[in-house]
């Protein structure tokens, strides 16, 4: 397909491990972004900006063409991601899957350092118990609360 478009199309994703478990430990968190980043990097109309997260999370930016499809795009990250961690390191068992569903947030170019940085720094935001809501949320019911209020 000809790329006959120009686009700034930034998202940044985060999804959890089942049953928000603290699994991510610093061997599986190095297998888990070494192996999304190449995905990436290798997708076709896709950019890696920044991956992190805690032990129970992934924070991704990334920059898409209008020829991705977001769900297809992060159904396949999330599922090679696990398979990659489990063939590598957990011999015959299990020992990493995602939990269902994604959170995903559109910004803007100039709000890109910024994004970045909060995906540098997770597991201080969480530490200290300063995260951005916005950026966190995976489900609607967590975000139920703010339906009446206007668009950011």
């Amino acid at each position: 397909m000809a790329q006959n478009y120009y686009s700034e199309i930034n998202l940044h994703f985060v999804w959890h491990v089942k049953n928000s478990r603290p699994l991510l430990t610093a061997q599986v968190e190095a297998v888990v972004f070494h192996y999304i980043r190449g995905k990436i990097i290798n997708w076709p109309g896709a950019y890696i900006h920044e991956i992190g997260g805690t032990e129970t999370h992934v924070h991704l930016a990334v920059s898409v063409a209008p020829t991705i499809l977001i769900s297809d795009f992060i159904g396949k990250i999330k599922g090679a991601s696990a398979h990659e961690v489990n063939q590598k390191l957990g011999g015959q068992r299990k020992i990493l899957e995602w939990q269902a569903g994604y959170g995903v947030v559109s910004f803007g170019t100039k709000d890109l350092p910024w994004v970045k940085q909060y995906i540098q720094n997770q597991k201080e935001h969480h530490r200290v118990g300063k995260t951005v809501d916005r950026l966190e949320r995976i489900t609607r019911e967590e975000g139920a609360k703010a339906e009446q209020r206007e668009a950011p």
